[in-house]
């Protein structure tokens, strides 16, 4: 029990680094990835919470990382677009998202979301010492193991459906791909091929998006019909790029 506690520690003490550091640079405005190092590090926070489910105090760093995922990702969205818009030369339509886009960073890093997300990982060693001392971690990780295992099988499932919903897949690449970093002794999975299906998953989900807004903002009509063409060659992309995940996950199974 003591060395899976030490491990946790160890782990949550890394994610509340990052978040602090990210944090600080997306204040300093120092890199256009601040936002995105930010979000990386809530999703490993959330993906090392999941398993630990049941155990105190699990519910409320949950919901803090939660809160600070929901806040944040319209923000990444806007980022992704305005990149792109800037790509093709439209800096016009750029820089008023632009000036959306500052006023939603001053916002995040003044609302309460990310000190509370912060307090709580503060307090969250002691907690899993009081955790340990109160036998709550034994069996923990055959417990571990399985519920990782679970998720991994959720994915093959939804792989197999003929008729997968890519927004639920995408959803599914990630929990397990940030699963496997950040529980590599429980959950063996492919990273090479969750990375490509998360990336390819990605690029369809942007473009959907880009499209659907292109419909309600005038100033984004212009890339309506080159974002039509790329969201079609994303599906066919994507649902290549699945097959292959299949097939590694599949690999790693007769390996196992």
């Amino acid at each position: 029990m003591a060395a899976l506690a030490n491990r946790l520690i160890a782990r949550f003490i890394t994610l509340e680094v990052a978040l602090l550091a990210t944090g600080a640079r997306l204040a300093a405005a120092t890199d256009a990835e601040a936002l995105h190092d930010l979000r990386i590090a809530v999703r490993r926070l959330r993906s090392l919470l999941r398993p630990l489910r049941g155990l105190p105090g699990v519910d409320t760093l949950e919901a803090a990382t939660a809160e600070v995922g929901r806040l944040s990702s319209p923000l990444r969205d806007l980022e992704v677009l305005i990149s792109e818009l800037e790509h093709h030369g439209l800096h016009r339509p750029a820089m008023a998202r632009r000036q959306i886009l500052e006023q939603g960073y001053q916002a995040l890093l003044a609302g309460p979301a990310l000190p509370h997300l912060q307090q709580c990982l503060t307090q969250w060693p002691g907690l899993l010492r009081e955790v340990e001392r109160e036998g709550l971690l034994k069996g923990m990780e055959k417990k571990l193991h399985r519920r990782l295992l679970r998720q991994q099988q959720a994915l093959q499932t939804a792989l197999a459906d003929p008729a997968h919903d890519r927004h639920r897949l995408r959803l599914l690449v990630k929990r397990v791909r940030y699963a496997a970093e950040v529980w590599p002794h429980q959950l063996s999975a492919p990273p090479a091929a969750l990375k490509a299906a998360q990336s390819a998953l990605g690029d369809w989900h942007d473009h959907l998006q880009w499209c659907l807004r292109a419909g309600d903002e005038a100033d984004l009509q212009p890339c309506l019909v080159r974002w039509q063409r790329e969201l079609a060659a994303a599906e066919v992309e994507a649902d290549a790029v699945l097959l292959q995940l299949q097939e590694a996950l599949g690999a790693a199974d007769s390996v196992c």
